[in-house]
């Protein structure tokens, strides 16, 4: 088994990374350069044909890619603690919040970042600049929504640390990158980015 990673800002390899960390396994990576443009060359093609970080590839030649698929592939192997919820209503609730990271605030910020951000110009031919700043608002929108959820609760399923945090963390991590911080009105999100942001798992 071979992980293939990509160092920080990149977003979907660290939340494999963090999963990893939160159950205290480890296993063996390889670092994929995305300033040096790796995942686009024929090396790492011939793992995953789409040239997108991570991949995890098995020794019998099999390859998982998407991180939260990976990341369920785990789930399976260390159950313990439960990343994705506990019970038949907490795991669709773990999910649904997962889905809205992705699909309300990780999609505008895609945008934002293949359309309006220098990294990205050499890949993303032609870019529509002013296409991906009119994405900036629906961040911002997105933000809004989470520092709503997070009114009274510490994370986002309403008991404890999961998936769905996990990958609303590296989205915004990703965000402030790319030059969309949390705005200072949004206190609920701040103090949820703060506690995620403090624990030691965050780091890797």
């Amino acid at each position: 088994m071979l992980f293939y990673d990509s160092a920080s800002p990149a977003p979907n390899p660290r939340r494999v990374r963090i999963f990893l960390a939160e159950k205290q396994v480890r296993i063996p990576m390889v670092q994929v350069s995305i300033p040096k443009a790796e995942h686009k060359a024929a090396p790492f093609l011939a793992v995953n044909p789409y040239g997108q970080t991570p991949a995890l590839a098995f020794d019998d030649g099999r390859v998982l890619t998407e991180s939260v698929a990976i990341c369920r592939y785990f789930e399976a192997l260390h159950p313990e603690p439960p990343l994705f919820g506990h019970g038949a209503h907490n795991i669709a609730e773990v999910d649904m919040w997962t889905r809205r990271v992705e699909l309300r605030l990780m999609t505008p910020l895609s945008l934002v970042w293949q359309h309006t951000h220098p990294w990205t110009a050499r890949i993303v031919k032609p870019q529509y600049t002013e296409f991906g700043e009119t994405q900036r608002p629906r961040v911002r929108a997105a933000m809004a929504e989470f520092d709503a959820a997070l009114a009274d609760t510490e994370w986002l399923d309403g008991v404890r640390y999961t998936i769905a945090d996990i990958v609303l963390l590296t989205t915004i991590d990703f965000a402030a990158f790319v030059g969309i911080p949390i705005p200072d009105e949004l206190e609920h999100l701040r103090a949820w980015h703060d506690r995620a942001s403090g624990r030691p798992s965050a780091q890797a």
